[in-house]
């Protein structure tokens, strides 16, 4: 009689963007900048970043979030990118006409960028990180606005 292997519940979910038209230098200087880093704090280096190559990236976090959270049914909150590559894709070659009836050859270069993400919450050796939750202070303010018009204060007088 076989029985059946118990299955882990996967914890890692990727997105893969291929021939995105951007040098595969200018790609590793961002992806270095998110690597290891949570999901909503890479979405903020990624809008504020001055770089043409973070919307594709922007994307392609986006989409690995969906991923997780349709097929692990993970929360947005306990994402982490676990691993971010690049690497070189095909160059896409043009020509372009020159003097003479000559033509001149003019290579695009692509890159191919693979984002895993990973859920920290089925991962017991993470331990909750609850730094941008904290509250600065303890105590609770209250307060309370006076109202001009009903007070007196600058309208009553004549």
């Amino acid at each position: 009689m076989l029985k059946k292997k118990k299955t882990e519940k996967k914890k890692e979910v990727y997105a893969l963007g291929q021939h995105i038209s951007m040098s595969a230098d200018k790609a590793r200087r961002v992806i270095e900048q998110i690597r290891g880093r949570s999901y909503e704090e890479t979405l903020m280096i990624l809008e504020l970043m001055p770089y043409r190559v973070c919307f594709p990236i922007f994307k392609l976090v986006y989409s690995a979030a969906a991923n997780a959270s349709y097929n692990m049914a993970s929360n947005e909150a306990n994402l982490v990118i676990s691993k971010a590559e690049v690497t070189k894709g095909t160059a896409i070659k043009k020509l372009k006409p020159r003097a003479r009836g000559r033509s001149y050859q003019i290579k695009r270069s692509t890159c191919h960028i693979t984002i895993v993400m990973k859920d920290i919450s089925l991962d017991e050796k993470y331990v909750e990180i609850d730094s941008l939750k904290k509250t600065r202070c303890k105590k609770k303010h209250t307060v309370a606005y006076r109202d001009i018009y009903s007070s007196g204060g600058i309208w009553d007088k004549k």
